[in-house]
C-alpha cells in the first residue's frame, strides 16, 4: 500500500509596517509565503506547485498576493532598517539619549505609585 498527497506549509517571512490597501490604514502586515509539497508516506518531499507571498493586515485581516519580487524587494527593504549599534567600549550607553522628563539633565518624574506602605500625596 502506497500513501502519497500533498501538504501545504506556511512560513511568516516579517512584520511590515505598511499602509493597507484594502481599509486604509497604516498598519503591520504579515509577509507569509505559502508551499506546497508532494507528500510520500507522511513525508515532504519536493514542491509540486509555485510558493505563493500574500500580505496580511493585522488590522482589518484583508489579504493580498503578491509576486516573489516584490516580496523580496519588500524583505530587503525591511532589512535596511539599521538595528540600534552598541555603544563602543567603555561609552556611555545612555549618552545622547532623552532624559526622563524631556530635558538634558532634567529632575527624574515622580514614581506614578506610591511605594509600598505609604499614602500617595497630591500637590
Amino acid at each position: 500500500m502506497l500513501i502519497f498527497g500533498s501538504t501545504t506549509k506556511v512560513f511568516q517571512l516579517a512584520m511590515l509596517n505598511l499602509i493597507c490597501n484594502f481599509c486604509g490604514n497604516p498598519s503591520a502586515q504579515a509577509l507569509r509565503k505559502r508551499v506546497t509539497k508532494f507528500t510520500l508516506f507522511f513525508i515532504p518531499l519536493f514542491p509540486i506547485a509555485p510558493s505563493k507571498h500574500t500580505l496580511q493586515c493585522t488590522f482589518c485581516g484583508g489579504t493580498q498576493e503578491v509576486s516573489k519580487e516584490n516580496a523580496e524587494h519588500l524583505l530587503a527593504s525591511a532589512g535596511q532598517a539599521a538595528p540600534p549599534q552598541a555603544p563602543a567600549q567603555g561609552g556611555n550607553p545612555f549618552a545622547g539619549q532623552p532624559q526622563p522628563g524631556g530635558q538634558p539633565g532634567a529632575q527624574p518624574m515622580a514614581q506614578p505609585y506610591p511605594q509600598q506602605g505609604q499614602p500617595r500625596q497630591f500637590g
